[in-house]
């Protein structure tokens, strides 16, 4: 079975990895940040405020964060071929559903089905790429695989208004879980969760047995590790930036077609392009931003992308009904936004032991949901009070700040084994 792929053949299966992968975080994230541009058809249909509206993707980011230290334990133990498939069903299940809503409870649960089926569908399928890929590729291989999550929003924004004209935005989500549910079956059939299950080296490596996989520590050792994580600072001082930045990045991409459409003034499509727009600077940071960390660094990388991510908050605030202007400045955005997410997975790499590497970046998941749920609560509800997202947006942007001063403080190399 695994002979079509053998060295010396043209095509590592390092790259089918990465194209498996890849159309994974471009459904999952098509389904998870198309919600934002769903959301102006919602709120009418359900009869939401922008607190439930907050509330219904609140419960998406709840599941996900919950299941996501599980999916990567689960990953590290079982392997990504088993946990992936398994957790799709439910990403699918739940996205096909959430098209029949037609109450906020309705949406509350479905949503949060298909956000439980999320968990695995980025600590896993990350780690999957990098163990698939040697130290020295890692930069590129989660440049390209991040690729999928910019163009699935991207897609999106053009999609979406198209299919609202022609069937409703109940068949948005029709179509999403259904190509969900399809990549179930073609996960199980080429997912593997390292080379050497496939007698392969990472590619890039020097040849065949360096990097062949993952070492597999007896469980009190990797107990040991895992409690070392949670009472390690550096842990901690990561968990809270991206927790931060998380809060701001999610607050603006959650309400930012519905701020162009209802405060701004600008119709359906207008404002949905933005999402393309934010797509496309996705796009551009993620082939970018992960390549100059390998020289720069992952620390001094995030530092000067939050920092930019304050200031262009700031920037579509200045902006106002100038669309132009807001486009630009969107896609700006889209070009921090989309790196961060990978980049901070990379520096959990830097910091931790590679054998359980997607235990550590899924413990890292719970900070930024935490950040992305306190958001769309808060910023939800001042805007049904203040009738402006001006105010949440400024605050975004002092959040933004604060996650890069907090890796500013960031020292030491973390933890190692004693491999």
């Amino acid at each position: 079975m695994t002979t079509a792929f053998r060295p010396g053949l043209s095509l590592h299966f390092a790259w089918i990895i990465l194209i498996v992968c890849f159309v994974n975080l471009f459904i999952n994230y098509g389904i998870r940040l198309s919600y934002g541009v769903v959301l102006p058809e919602l709120i009418p249909a359900l009869l939401l405020n922008r607190r439930e509206g907050g509330d219904i993707f609140n419960a998406y980011i709840f599941s996900y964060i919950c299941l996501s230290p599980l999916a990567g334990y689960l990953s590290d133990r079982w392997g990504a071929r088993r946990v992936i498939p398994l957790f799709g069903l439910l990403l699918g299940g739940g996205t096909f559903l959430m098209g029949t809503a037609q109450t906020y409870l309705q949406g509350i649960v479905f949503f949060g089905l298909a956000g439980a089926g999320a968990a695995a569908m980025w600590a896993p399928i990350i780690t999957t790429v990098q163990r698939w890929f040697s130290v020295k590729r890692r930069g590129l291989a989660v440049g390209l695989l991040s690729v999928g999550y910019g163009l699935g929003f991207a897609t999106m924004g053009y999609l979406f208004p198209f299919i609202v004209v022609c069937w409703g935005w109940e068949y948005f989500y029709f179509i999403l879980g259904t190509a969900a549910l399809v990549m179930v079956l073609t996960n199980a059939a080429l997912i593997r969760g390292e080379p050497a299950e496939m007698g392969l080296s990472p590619w890039g490596s020097g040849g065949a047995g360096e990097e062949t996989g993952e070492s597999r520590s007896p469980g009190a050792a990797r107990r040991q590790v895992y409690r070392q994580i949670l009472r390690s600072k550096s842990f901690w001082i990561i968990g809270l930036s991206y927790a931060s930045i998380g809060a701001a990045l999610y607050l603006i991409t959650t309400f930012m077609v519905d701020y162009a459409r209802f405060e701004l003034g600008f119709d359906l499509e207008g404002a949905s392009q933005l999402a393309a727009f934010h797509g496309i600077g996705q796009i551009i940071g993620v082939l970018s931003l992960p390549l100059l960390s390998d020289y720069l660094g992952r620390r001094l990388t995030l530092t000067i992308s939050n920092v930019a991510v304050a200031a262009v908050l700031i920037g579509i605030v200045v902006a106002g009904g100038n669309y132009s202007w807001l486009a630009a400045i969107i896609l700006v955005l889209g070009i921090f936004y989309g790196a961060t997410f990978p980049l901070y997975a990379a520096l959990s790499g830097d910091y931790f032991p590679r054998e359980i590497m997607a235990s550590a970046i899924g413990a890292l998941v719970p900070f930024y949901g935490t950040g992305a749920i306190l958001a769309h609560r808060l910023g939800g509800e001042m805007r049904d009070v203040l009738g402006s997202f001006l105010i949440p947006f400024a605050l975004a942007a002092v959040l933004a700040l604060f996650a890069g001063f907090l890796l500013i403080s960031l020292k030491g190399k973390g933890i190692k084994t004693g491999r």
